[in-house]
């Protein structure tokens, strides 16, 4: 069920929403955090109900396992339970995420011929399995005391950041679902919630959508491109991945809080970095926050000097990539911002600050580079869109193969107007600080519903249900 399909908005959403607190005035608020479980694996059973027994499972080995961790135990047992509790969530992620990509480059290296197991990947599982390893390792250091298991199942399969994050520490979800004031019914978290939940339908139905229907021919179909439509077609998925992601985010944000929870911020603005570090800091924050507590720190962080620093990141950088998929162009694209990262670095040592518009160019420009490697299925597509933006393909302009409906002059007006609104405009965390008057939000609630509306029809699922 997406997001942006009429089931979820028009039926799935208002009844969970009506039903939660009707559960809280008329029986009480156990029940209706019971109802929310429920709920919630309803909304993970629509996809593939085949799989409801496998996220079943993962809680509750994590669960009995993060209570055991929680006690008096002698160190070396409780070692061997973290060990065999992260294992066992790795082996499972890998078996359905990687097994055929680590049979493939096998086969490749050792000349073998091993056949392909072909799992069918189950939607969620590395955004459920990072929240319960973080889970773990938390109760292993004693930073856990949760003994309620629906606050747990509710922690781990709460509908809203369930399928494609933001990926939740129990710390900042665990307590919100404790305490009694989530079930009282707050008008300006409403009001706030509809507007922001809108704001992501109409980034990702009226933008994010629309950008990809001109990506989408430059990278898969197109034989070779041109200057000008290497950069059009290359800025039309950046601008895509963009309002999708945030779209996605924004809906998230906005359905948790009409059940008065505040997600984590996945998303900060990140096209306005003036480095790679910020870029980090603002681009699915939650993500680089669990490899940067989980991943680098424990690897020594920047604490064990330079050489052993710059090897952490490009572990850490390539475990993100093969995190988002299990092709070497997201390893590619992993270590790419990883040397991005050791450069800065580097940089930092000589202390010369940049000015800002250069430094914001530079960022952008290496990001969106990125991003080609990140989206083209093979090194070839990806050759194809990165010759034509370094103009090895010839200047000339042919927008009409791809943009029948539109000239270069509107479509690049489009881009100016992206441009000037990423850069120059609040984005929605804003709003959920501010909590503007209910009323306007309200309002805008209904006109940006009813201009996404007319897109609702032409789903498509958001892009980073495929990691």
């Amino acid at each position: 069920m997406l997001f942006n399909s009429f089931q979820y908005i028009f039926a799935f959403l208002p009844v969970v929403f009506l039903a939660f607190f009707y559960l809280i005035r008329k029986v009480d608020f156990f029940s209706a955090k019971c109802w929310l479980v429920a709920a919630s694996l309803f909304f993970y059973s629509w996809w593939n109900v085949v799989y409801l027994p496998l996220i079943l499972g993962s809680i509750l080995f994590n669960y009995a396992l993060g209570r055991r961790l929680q006690l008096d135990l002698p160190d070396a047992k409780r070692k061997a339970l973290l060990i065999a509790g992260v294992s066992g969530n790795l082996l499972l992620l890998g078996y359905f995420k990687y097994a055929d990509f680590f049979i493939e480059t096998g086969n490749y290296i050792f000349r073998t011929d091993f056949p392909e197991l072909n799992p069918v990947l189950p939607i969620a599982i590395s955004f459920f399995t990072f929240q319960q390893i973080a889970f773990l390792a938390d109760s292993y250091g004693r930073k856990t005391s949760e003994n309620d298991f629906i606050n747990y199942s509710l922690f781990v399969t709460f509908f809203p950041q369930l399928i494609a994050g933001p990926i939740v520490h129990h710390k900042e979800m665990l307590s919100q679902f404790a305490r009694q004031s989530t079930g009282r019914i707050d008008y300006k978290n409403i009001s706030t919630g509809l507007f922001v939940f809108a704001m992501g339908l109409f980034k990702k139905v009226a933008i994010a959508d629309t950008f990809a229907s001109w990506a989408t021919p430059g990278f898969d179909h197109s034989p070779s491109l041109t200057f000008l439509e290497g950069w059009a077609v290359s800025l039309s998925y950046a601008f895509q991945l963009y309002f999708d992601f945030s779209g996605y985010a924004d809906m998230a944000l906005g359905a948790a809080l009409l059940f008065n929870i505040r997600l984590p911020y996945n998303f900060d603005s990140p096209y306005k970095a003036t480095d790679i570090a910020d870029f980090w800091r603002r681009w699915h924050i939650t993500l680089g926050r669990f490899f940067k507590d989980y991943v680098y720190i424990p690897l020594g962080g920047n604490q064990k000097g330079i050489c052993r620093t710059l090897a952490n990141l490009a572990i850490t950088f390539f475990l993100v990539g093969l995190w988002h998929g299990q092709e070497w162009m997201f390893v590619f694209w992993g270590l790419l911002h990883g040397s991005a990262m050791i450069v800065h670095r580097a940089w930092k040592k000589l202390n010369v600050d940049l000015p800002d518009f250069i430094a914001w160019f530079i960022t952008f420009n290496f990001v969106n580079v990125a991003w080609v490697f990140f989206r083209a299925e093979s090194w070839d597509d990806a050759l194809k869109v990165l010759k034509a933006m370094f103009g090895f393909n010839g200047f000339g302009l042919s927008y009409y193969q791809f943009f029948p409906e539109m000239g270069p002059a509107v479509f690049g007006f489009m881009l100016a107007l992206t441009f000037s609104t990423l850069l120059f405009f609040r984005n929605s965390n804003s709003y959920i600080e501010t909590r503007p008057d209910a009323a306007k939000m309200i309002l805008a609630f209904f006109v940006l519903l009813s201009i996404s509306y007319l897109n609702i029809s032409k789903t498509s699922e958001f892009l980073y249900f495929r990691f």
